[in-house]
C-alpha cells in the first residue's frame, strides 16, 4: 500500500491548491523538529515535505491521483509507459520550509506571552533567523537547544548603469527596466526563466552615481539568497550643457571683434526660453552666472542651481599681413598694462 499524501497533510482527495498550502503550513509547523521533540517528528516532517512536493506540482499530482505512489515512482502510463516517469523526493525539507515561509516569522503567535513558555526567545543574530527561519537558536527554562543551520550566502550584487538625459533629470521621470531572471520551481531545485519589469522613479535633480536597489531580484538558486539588482544613475552626455552638481555650464564662443566691441548674446536654457546677456567687453574665459537656471537641488526642494556661461574668444586663424591694417590695429589697441 503506497503513501497517502492527502492523509499525511490531513486533506481530502481533490483538495484545492489553497487548501493544500494551508494544510502544509499547519502540519509543517506542528512537526518541525525544533518545535516538536517527539522521536518520530523528524521523519513525519520529511513525509509532510514530500507530500506537499507532490500535491503542489500539477504534473506529479495528476500522475499520483491516477496511479498512486507506485505509479508516480515507478513510471505511470501517463508518462509514456513503464520507465517514462520516475519520481523520487530529493528536496531538503528545511529548505522547502524556508522557501514556503520566506521572510515571515513562521512561529509568530505559537507561543503567546500570556502562557506556554514565556522564557523562549529568538537569537536574531545579524538581523534575521539563520537560514531564513530554520529553527530556534536557544531555549531557556531547561528546554533543549534546537539545531542551527548556517545562513545561506547571498549572490554578489548585479549592477547596471542607467543613462538619463539632463532633461529627464530636470523634470524627474519614471523608467521601466525589464530584467530576465531564473526562478525556482516548486520542487526547490529546477528553475524557469521569467521576465520582470522593475519601475524606477527618478526624482528631479538626482545626481550621477545615485543607486537604486531592488533587493533579491537576481537569479534564484537552491540554498542561496538571490542577488540584489542595483541601477546606477549616469548622466547622458549633452550636446549643449555640462553638468556640475546642480549647476549647468554652457560655453559660448565669440569673435574677437565682438569681444572687443561688446555684443548681446542669446544663451539657451535647458527647457525654457533663451536668456539675453549684454556684455560690453569680453575677456577670454569670462564667466557670467544666470541664477536659478540650473538643475533642481534634490536636498532643497524648490531651489535650483545656476547656469554658468563661459565665454571663449575666437582669435583670427590667419596672421594679419596687410601692413596698413596692422599699423591701424597697433594704434587702436592699447599696449600691455603693467600692474
Amino acid at each position: 500500500m503506497g503513501k497517502d499524501y492527502y492523509k499525511i497533510l490531513g486533506v481530502a482527495k481533490g483538495a484545492s491548491d489553497d487548501e493544500i498550502k494551508k494544510a502544509y503550513r499547519k502540519m509543517a509547523l506542528k512537526f518541525h523538529p525544533d518545535k516538536n521533540k517527539d522521536p518520530g517528528a523528524e521523519n513525519r516532517f520529511k513525509e509532510i515535505a514530500e507530500a506537499y512536493d507532490v500535491l503542489s506540482d500539477p504534473k506529479k499530482k495528476e500522475i499520483y491521483d491516477k496511479y498512486g505512489e507506485d505509479g508516480l515512482k515507478n513510471g505511470g502510463p501517463e508518462a509514456g509507459g513503464p520507465g517514462g516517469f520516475h519520481y523520487e523526493f530529493q528536496g531538503d525539507p528545511m529548505r522547502m520550509f524556508t522557501q514556503f515561509f520566506g521572510s515571515e516569522d513562521p512561529f509568530s503567535g505559537i507561543f503567546g506571552m500570556g502562557g506556554g513558555h514565556p522564557n523562549i526567545f529568538f537569537n536574531m543574530g545579524g538581523g534575521g533567523m539563520d537560514d531564513g527561519m530554520n529553527g530556534f537558536s536557544a531555549f531557556t527554562g531547561g528546554m533543549p537547544h534546537g539545531h542551527r543551520r548556517s545562513a545561506p550566502k547571498q549572490d554578489p550584487t548585479v549592477q547596471h548603469e542607467l543613462h538619463v538625459s539632463l532633461e529627464d533629470i530636470y523634470q524627474g521621470c519614471t523608467k521601466k527596466m525589464k530584467i530576465t531572471r531564473k526562478v525556482l520551481n516548486a520542487d526547490g531545485h529546477s528553475t524557469r526563466v521569467e521576465d520582470k519589469v522593475l519601475t524606477i522613479n527618478i526624482k528631479p535633480g538626482w545626481k550621477s552615481g545615485t543607486k537604486i536597489t531592488f533587493p533579491k531580484e537576481g537569479d534564484q538558486h537552491p540554498g542561496r539568497v538571490p542577488a540584489d539588482i542595483v541601477f546606477v544613475i549616469k548622466d547622458k552626455p549633452h550636446k549643449t550643457f555640462k553638468r556640475e552638481a546642480c549647476d549647468l555650464r554652457y560655453i559660448h564662443r565669440v569673435a574677437l571683434r565682438d569681444a572687443l566691441c561688446g555684443c548681446s548674446v542669446e544663451v539657451p536654457t535647458l527647457l525654457g526660453p533663451p536668456t539675453t546677456l549684454r556684455l560690453d567687453n569680453i575677456k577670454p574665459n569670462t564667466v557670467r552666472r544666470i541664477t536659478g537656471k540650473g538643475l533642481p537641488n534634490p536636498k532643497a526642494p524648490g531651489h535650483y542651481g545656476d547656469l554658468i556661461v563661459q565665454f571663449e574668444v575666437e582669435f583670427p586663424s590667419k596672421p594679419i599681413t596687410d601692413p596698413v591694417l596692422r599699423e591701424q590695429l597697433m594704434r587702436i589697441l592699447p599696449p600691455l598694462s603693467h600692474a
